[in-house]
C-alpha cells in the first residue's frame, strides 16, 4: 500500500505543487512576474511557511485516512473502497484539494509569485467544475445513499464549524 500511495502523491499533488509551479517560475524568469524569494523580515515569509506547513499536514492526514479507512488512494486508478468520513472529512468534502491550495498559497507567498498565485486560482476553478460533473457522480455510483447523505450534510469547500457525525 505504501508504494501505491507514494506513486499517487508524486503524480497527483506532486504535479500541482512542484512541477507546475516550477515550470511557471522558469517561464517567468527575467520578466516582471518573476517575483523574488521572501525573507524572514517580511510577513509573506512567515505567512507562506504557515499555510504551506498547514497544507502539508492536512495532505498527510487526509492521505493517511484514505489508506487506513478508505483502503485505497486519492488516485482515480486506485480509489478508496470505503467512504471516508473521519477527521477533516467531517467538516468539508474535499480537504485534499484544500491542502493543495494551502500549499500553493504558501509557495506563492514565499516566492512572491503572481504566476503561482494565478495557478492556485485556476486549480481551484478547475476543481470547482470537475467535482460536481465527474467526481461526485462517481462517488454516488460507488457509495450510493451513504455518499448522498454525506453530500447533503457536509459542504464541498467551506468547512462546517461543527463536525458532522455519519449515522
Amino acid at each position: 500500500m505504501m508504494i501505491r500511495m507514494i506513486k499517487t502523491v508524486l503524480i497527483l499533488p506532486g504535479t500541482a505543487v512542484v512541477i507546475v509551479p516550477g515550470f511557471l517560475q522558469w517561464l517567468s524568469k527575467g520578466t516582471a512576474y518573476a517575483g523574488a524569494a521572501s525573507h524572514s523580515g517580511q510577513w509573506q515569509f512567515w505567512a507562506g511557511w504557515g499555510v504551506l506547513c498547514l497544507g502539508v499536514l492536512m495532505g498527510v492526514w487526509t492521505a493517511r485516512l484514505f489508506v487506513t479507512i478508505g483502503q485505497g488512494t486519492p488516485a482515480p486508478w486506485d480509489p478508496p473502497q470505503k467512504l471516508v468520513v473521519k477527521g477533516p472529512y467531517r467538516h468539508v468534502r474535499n480537504p485534499m484539494i484544500t491542502s493543495v491550495l494551502f500549499f500553493l498559497l504558501g509557495e506563492a507567498l514565499l516566492l512572491q509569485s503572481l504566476p503561482i498565485g494565478g495557478w492556485g486560482i485556476f486549480f481551484f476553478a478547475a476543481n470547482t467544475v470537475y467535482f460536481p460533473l465527474f467526481e461526485e457522480k462517481d462517488l454516488e455510483k460507488r457509495f450510493g445513499e451513504d455518499y448522498r447523505t454525506y453530500k447533503a450534510n457536509v459542504p464541498r469547500w467551506l468547512p462546517r464549524i461543527t463536525p458532522w457525525n455519519f449515522p
